[in-house]
């Protein structure tokens, strides 16, 4: 079986649903954006929503695609930084109790975390505090830990790190693996969109984005991105929200649908979608089956609050696979 790797900032999520998005504009936070914020800042935020009702959750957009993908049977592996503190050993107790490999790196400075805003349309508002995640380099990054990894997964988010992403692209392109980067936030595309465009073109073989990522990436609509997208890479995932996705490898394009949902809360979508997604790349499946289960996954977790869900869902999940996708 075909074995995963993954890294990304190493984040613990704090989970707040909101009645309204008024809160947003008061914290001068753009809805649906991505903000990263200094410390102290989140801790007024954090104390500006002290009367609401918080879940805490381990995160960080690679960690969750990891996460969802040994869910599904696979074999993973995870490359991070957290602190010495409790969220740190949280965090690695969490992706470890669900045989995770881990390859942390443990800093003074304390573990990040993302204070997640979910609006009432279930839209969701990161500000978020890198901590010690903000602090890992290309230093860490060692030969072994990419050997053996047949798939090497990497957040958006790391891309302002130009060493980091350029050295781990490397090593991972040593050992064989195919690579792929979810695109994470458009404003981390519009900031870094030379070096994206150029690390795409020359190394990275699976493109995941949304609509707003996918224009700030190319600067124009859905259809078009995807094959602007596709012309750089080998496979190529525009994710149209509530429209499902669009995939191209090639000159073969296919549209997927969504599955009938209860939304609760979007965190988490986008990164189980591509756990589902490479998940049925390492069985064979076709990119429309592939797709097929991105859309599960991200329709399942959209039901919960988080981007975790419970162990009955994962159960059904399974059984699903193995009696209609065989």
């Amino acid at each position: 079986m075909k074995k995963v790797l993954g890294l990304g900032n190493a984040l613990v999520d704090v989970l707040i649903r909101l009645d309204n998005d008024q809160i947003l504009s008061e914290l001068s936070l753009p809805k649906a954006s991505m903000q990263l914020v200094d410390r102290e800042r989140a801790e007024k935020i954090l104390h500006y929503t002290k009367a609401l009702k918080k879940i805490m959750s381990s995160g960080g957009s690679a960690a969750n695609t990891i996460h969802g993908l040994a869910m599904l049977g696979i074999d993973t592996g995870y490359i991070g930084a957290v602190g010495k503190d409790e969220y740190g050993a949280y965090f690695q107790s969490d992706l470890e109790d669900h045989k995770i490999k881990t390859f942390l790196n443990y800093r003074e400075t304390g573990t990040g975390y993302a204070t997640a805003f979910i609006s009432p349309d279930s839209e969701r508002t990161f500000a978020t505090y890198l901590g010690a995640a903000l602090e890992i380099h290309s230093d860490m990054l060692k030969e072994d830990h990419f050997s053996g990894y047949d798939y090497f997964h990497f957040e958006g988010y790391l891309v302002p790190n130009y060493e980091l992403v350029s050295k781990a692209i490397i090593l991972a392109k040593e050992k064989g693996a195919k690579i792929s980067i979810d695109m994470a936030s458009y404003n981390i595309v519009e900031e870094n969109l030379e070096f994206l465009k150029q690390i795409i073109s020359e190394h990275v073989d699976i493109v995941f984005a949304n609509e707003e990522e996918a224009k700030s990436l190319t600067g124009k609509e859905p259809e078009e991105a995807l094959n602007d997208i596709s012309e750089m890479c080998d496979i190529a995932v525009v994710k149209i929200g509530s429209k499902g996705s669009l995939i191209k490898r090639g000159g073969d394009i296919y549209k997927v649908g969504v599955i009938k949902a209860d939304s609760k809360d979007t965190t988490g979508a986008g990164d189980l979608y591509a756990s589902g997604f490479l998940y049925g790349l390492i069985q064979g499946y076709s990119l429309d089956k592939c797709g097929q289960i991105g859309a599960l996954l991200s329709g399942k977790v959209i039901e919960v609050i988080g981007a975790k869900m419970d162990n009955a869902r994962w159960k059904g999940i399974l059984s699903f696979l193995k009696t209609e996708l065989k």
